[in-house]
């Protein structure tokens, strides 16, 4: 056997040793892009209810009671006037949220908590009762 011809029957022995390997590189490739979208799904799933959140205390600040005392007037919020707000907005939003607690700790400021469930969109058999997402802001309210 000749130089050439050994080359010929090594190059034939590697016939078909690639696909393997291409079928392995296609699904690291669509694992990766599985979990890309996923990742994506629920940064932006956050990002919303963190949106939400901030509506929702900033229409909490919103429920004052204006007081007069012997300085002036001065706006003062209560922790049944923030709920109510915060419910409404909740309410008319729709998106499946719900309000956790809404209260105010100081009397100027409103504190709202909402959480909903993410369910990833390509992986949902895997996990069927969601991911619990929690989001929490607050406003204050002034009078000037």
């Amino acid at each position: 056997m000749n130089g050439r011809d050994r080359t010929r029957a090594s190059l034939a022995d590697e016939d078909g040793s690639v696909l393997p390997l291409v079928l392995g590189y296609v699904l690291l490739a669509i694992a990766v892009i599985f979990v890309c979208v996923c990742a994506t799904d629920l940064y932006i799933a956050q990002k919303r209810l963190d949106s939400l959140a901030d509506a929702v205390a900033l229409a909490g600040s919103d429920g004052f009671t204006l007081q007069a005392d012997g300085e002036g007037v001065r706006a003062e919020l209560t922790d049944a006037g923030v709920r109510e707000q915060a419910a409404a907005v909740i309410e008319a939003v729709g998106s499946g949220a719900s309000l956790m607690s809404a209260g105010t700790p100081d009397g100027v400021s409103a504190r709202v908590t909402v959480a909903a469930a993410w369910h990833p969109p390509l992986f949902s058999p895997f996990v069927p009762d969601g991911v619990p997402l929690e989001a929490t802001a607050a406003s204050r309210t002034a009078l000037r």
